[in-house]
């Protein structure tokens, strides 16, 4: 009788090195969401600058997994797929959760952070389904229709200025204002932009 590997090593083998970095990308939103987590949990400052840090080792790994999968020419539709998860995790779902522990945490705030992450899903859904057609025929997506989801790293940088100067929860930019007896930070606004700009179909980027 004979043994067979689990099923679970399989799928690891066939993983690509631009599978591995994409992998990367999202554990490092993940840790980003924990250490934002544990910041909230001990007031620890060291816990949010973590968090803040991690993102731009996200943005590193989702630039690279794109250029090895080029390099070594093993783009599949597997990466595809896993690079729009780590990239909905890392910049997504970690900026908004950023964006609550530094004191967004309003009914409006939550409701315009749900909307960022909704756009984030949308546009990244989009793109794989008309990466295809918009690459016309080459290995390459010539540009983007909307703002690519890894520009939301920008908004991190401005919660980072926010808290290096301790614009923080009540102290934040433009502080706070009530509409129906509900909490709005305006700086929040912010991203409810980005993911308006995110879903545009007449902004075209070039992709680098």
């Amino acid at each position: 009788m004979t043994s067979q590997r689990p099923r679970h090593f399989s799928m690891i083998r066939s993983f690509t090195l631009a599978d591995l970095i994409t992998l990367a990308n999202g554990s490092s939103g993940v840790a980003s969401i924990l250490a934002a987590m544990q910041y909230l949990v001990s007031r620890d400052l060291r816990m949010l600058w973590l968090a803040f840090g991690l993102l731009p080792c996200s943005l590193a790994f989702d630039f690279l997994d794109g250029r090895v999968a080029r390099w070594r020419r093993k783009a599949s539709a597997l990466g595809l797929e896993l690079d729009s998860l780590a990239d909905v995790i890392s910049f997504g779902v970690a900026p908004a959760v950023l964006a609550f522990a530094v004191g967004m945490r309003g009914l409006l705030d939550s409701l315009v952070l749900i909307y960022f992450v909704v756009c984030g899903l949308s546009r990244l859904a989009r793109y794989n389904v008309t990466a295809a057609e918009l690459s016309q025929g080459s290995d390459k997506v010539k540009y983007f229709e909307g703002t690519p989801i890894p520009t939301s790293v920008a908004l991190v940088g401005v919660l980072a200025v926010a808290t290096s100067r301790g614009a923080l929860e009540h102290d934040l930019p433009l502080g706070v204002v009530q509409i129906g007896g509900a909490s709005l930070h305006p700086l929040v606004l912010m991203f409810a932009a980005s993911g308006s700009a995110m879903i545009s179909k007449t902004l075209r980027i070039p992709k680098l």
